[in-house]
């Protein structure tokens, strides 16, 4: 069960099918998923229709639709920007602007490898092949997080289509993979066993101190 507006809706058939996957919903099981559900889902009146048949119940009026370890305020001012950039328009994309981005990619990348066939492997062509394709690379990477995010096009099918020809045939990775990973980052993000992204420390950070164990660490000693 998850609470969305007050109202609660019991998910457990329901996320099996759920489109972002079953991890990303049942991350908030038991807890208000309001403003995931509004940062998630563009067409809300579409969503909507599918939360009919889910919903089971409402909060009592003296029931907190928050945590107890969220301040209301933050919430509540969190609310109010996300209102203010949508009525500045700043998250209307500039579809001439993502066009240059990506034009500047193909050019980058074709650069790489005509220096390398029209000049040679000798050190200095190397160099600048290396410069311009490790460049184009670290550019797709971030082309790819929002076309991922659904923030180039208005409709998502758009969006995945060129999202899996920049990752999967630019770069050489699966898009399922990194939506499944960044979409559960962005749903809880920095919440140990919860956000994938920490769950990498052993690997990643095993040298110094991991920051999530030691505040995961800290938590259970509050309790």
């Amino acid at each position: 069960w998850l609470v969305i507006d007050r109202k609660v809706y019991d998910v457990s058939e329901f996320s099996k099918r759920h489109p972002g996957g079953s991890r990303v919903i049942s991350h908030y099981a038991g807890q208000d998923a309001t403003d995931a559900f509004v940062a998630f889902h563009n067409d809300k009146s579409l969503v909507k229709k599918y939360l009919k048949s889910l919903l089971i119940g409402e909060l009592a009026p003296d029931q907190p639709s928050f945590e107890s370890n969220k301040k209301k305020s933050l919430l509540e001012d969190f609310r109010e920007l996300r209102c203010t950039i949508e009525k500045m328009g700043l998250l209307r994309p500039n579809y001439f602007f993502f066009f240059l981005i990506f034009l500047h990619l193909l050019v980058l990348e074709a650069a790489s490898w005509l220096v390398i066939w029209y000049f040679g492997i000798s050190l200095l062509p190397f160099l600048a092949g290396m410069l311009f394709f490790t460049t184009a690379q670290i550019q797709m990477g971030w082309f790819q997080h929002d076309l991922g995010h659904c923030s180039v096009f208005r409709k998502p099918r758009w969006n995945h289509l060129l999202q899996i020809v920049v990752i999967n045939v630019l770069k050489g990775l699966p898009a399922s993979w990194w939506n499944h990973l960044h979409n559960q980052h962005h749903a809880k993000p920095n919440c140990f066993r919860k956000d994938p992204d920490l769950n990498m420390h052993p690997l990643l950070f095993s040298l110094g101190k991991t920051l999530s164990v030691e505040v995961w660490e800290s938590r259970l000693g509050d309790r």
